[in-house]
Parts: structure tokens; C-alpha cells; sequence
């Protein structure tokens, strides 16, 4: 697709992302390692995508999340884990993003999996 990244561009981008989902990394860094200018970089990283880094590094830390719920993991652990910096921040981005709580969606993939359809 014009304007979009070139396959290898977005394989490092994307694993530059994933690598670093844990911790702070600026998106000027990621730009650069692609040798792009930051707002080359974002743009064309969204139509190859259709999200935004930053959207991008979030849902990748909440699929990150949903797998530790799966866990005996606590919640506080989960989200520090999933590279949220306290466990309001965990709370407050996960329902808004999938629409409940963690510890509602746990307790939904645990009593949605021990459920029979027979």
C-alpha cells in the first residue's frame, strides 16, 4: 500500500515495540531505527497497521494481560507485568478497553471455560 512501511520497516518496528512493551520507549527511537523522521514514521506505521504505535503497544500490553489473567497470578502482578505502572492504571485501561473489569474478565474465562454446551 503507498505511504505504508516496507515489510522489513514494520518488522522491526513491531518487534522494537513488542521488545520494549514493557518499558517507556519513545516512538522517535523506533522512527529512527527505521530511519524515518517521527511523523513519516506514525503515519505510515497506521496504514500499515490501522492502529497508532501508542494503540498499538497498548493492545499488545493487553493481550499481554488477558494471557497472565489466565494465571495465578494477582491482579497488581498482572498489570506491572503487562507494563502498567500501578494497578489503577491496569484497571482503569483494561475496562476501557475490553469493556470490564480484570477481575470480572477472569472470572468470565474461568467460568465461560468450565461450562459444558451439553
Amino acid at each position: 500500500m503507498p505511504g505504508s512501511l516496507a515489510p522489513h520497516h514494520l518488522q522491526q518496528a513491531l518487534e522494537l515495540l513488542l521488545d520494549n512493551r514493557d518499558t517507556p520507549m519513545a516512538i522517535i527511537e523506533i522512527a529512527l531505527a527505521c530511519n524515518l523522521t517521527r511523523s513519516h514514521f506514525s503515519r505510515a506505521f497506521k496504514l500499515s497497521t490501522g492502529l497508532s504505535p501508542l494503540a498499538w503497544r497498548l493492545k499488545a500490553r493487553l493481550e499481554k494481560a488477558k494471557k497472565l489473567l489466565a494465571t495465578s497470578l494477582s491482579l497488581t502482578e498482572v498489570g506491572l507485568e503487562a507494563g502498567f505502572c500501578d494497578q489503577s492504571h491496569f484497571t482503569k485501561t483494561f475496562t476501557r478497553l475490553a469493556g470490564m473489569t480484570p477481575k470480572a474478565w477472569r472470572a468470565e474465562q474461568v467460568n465461560g471455560s468450565s461450562q459444558s454446551p451439553y
